[in-house]
């Protein structure tokens, strides 16, 4: 029986329902930090940042808790694609991954607040998209969903109808990945089964 307070440093509907799958009791604390996605970092380095930036953000609060941060970008030949806000953006980076493989790097980052005893890993998934036509690519982004998706398109929603493969962790894409992290927790005494 874990007794610790869990928090998952994260609002993210998709991590939450991730998070639950395990049956660990916790809460959701929005963190404040501020992402800074042109830092000159390669995009596993920086995914562990962001992720340890949102987990310490919300760990200064806490004095004997176990906080999780995450964060997921979209990678296409080393150019981070971030969260399109608006139609156009969204049409533009459907266009470009059309028939590509990107990879969806989500860092993570576990801190014990009360030893501060914390690590922070990436997880890459690669995503093999098929080719767009016009008219889906018009017909997806009328949808909405692209729009605040990384990348401009959601794995677990209708953009998944484009996805012809996928290598690696398929929750890892989707913002937390409950294989590695599963693993990671129980060096912090956290075990799911």
């Amino acid at each position: 029986m874990n007794s610790r307070q869990i928090i998952l440093a994260s609002t993210s509907p998709r991590r939450k329902e991730i998070l639950s799958l395990t049956g660990l009791k916790f809460e959701t604390v929005a963190s404040d930090y501020e992402e800074d996605m042109t830092l000159d970092l390669e995009p596993l380095e920086l995914a562990k940042l962001l992720s340890r930036g949102k987990a310490e953000a919300v760990a200064k609060d806490y004095k004997d808790s176990i906080v999780i941060g995450a964060d997921t970008f979209v990678v296409l030949n080393n150019e981070l694609l971030g969260k399109p806000h608006d139609a156009d953006t969204a049409t533009k980076m459907l266009e470009k991954i059309s028939n590509q493989a990107v990879s969806l790097i989500t860092g993570y980052t576990i801190i014990d607040t009360a030893n501060n005893k914390n690590i922070s890993e990436t997880v890459e998934t690669k995503i093999y998209i098929k080719e767009l036509s016009d008219q889906e690519i018009k017909g997806y982004v009328a949808t909405k969903e692209p729009l605040d998706k990384a990348g401009a398109f959601a794995i677990q929603g209708i953009g998944a109808i484009f996805i012809k493969k996928i290598e690696g962790d398929f929750f890892g894409a989707m913002g937390l990945p409950l294989f590695d992290l599963s693993k990671a927790l129980k060096k912090f005494g956290i075990s799911i089964l």
